[in-house]
């Protein structure tokens, strides 16, 4: 992974372990561009995203182009604070790990299973695996600015 630039107060770990969107910039069949909202847990050099396999279209757009890119934005207006992550790799799709999306999950939805959305307390690995983005370049930018209001 090269950073080629980072401008941010604090390290660039500090701001991928907040429980942020991610956003992952995909290449549709046609070339077309597509961007997906997603939750995501940075570990080991690499972002990590729970993938439903059968229903989104993002887990196809990898396996054909997995060239892609990720954009994680830490912004507050009351105080200014932006907080840019633009990431260009390659992304692939893996078997659901549980121990990983557990992790992954408690960030957004606390640590107690039992009173998680249904949608997420137990994950089917015949539907759900997890895509694995691995940056090639990072650019991390402070993009704070005065705020006027």
């Amino acid at each position: 992974m090269d950073v080629v630039e980072n401008t941010l107060p604090t390290d660039l770990e500090t701001v991928l372990e907040r429980p942020l969107f991610c956003f992952l910039g995909t290449a549709s069949p046609e070339g077309s561009p597509r961007v997906s909202p997603l939750w995501y847990l940075w570990e080991d050099e690499c972002i990590w995203i729970i993938a439903d396999t059968v229903e989104k279209s993002y887990t196809t757009r990898v396996a054909r182009h997995p060239e892609t890119a990720v954009a994680v934005v830490d912004f507050d207006p009351g105080s200014g604070r932006v907080h840019h992550v633009g990431m260009r790799g390659t992304a692939t799709i893996e078997p659901l790990d549980d121990v990983r999306a557990e992790r992954l999950l408690r960030r957004y939805l606390g640590p107690d299973r039992s009173e998680w959305d249904d949608r997420f307390a137990s994950l089917d690995s015949d539907r759900w695996g997890l895509l694995r983005f691995e940056p090639a370049t990072v650019v991390a930018r402070d993009q704070s600015f005065s705020p006027s209001l």
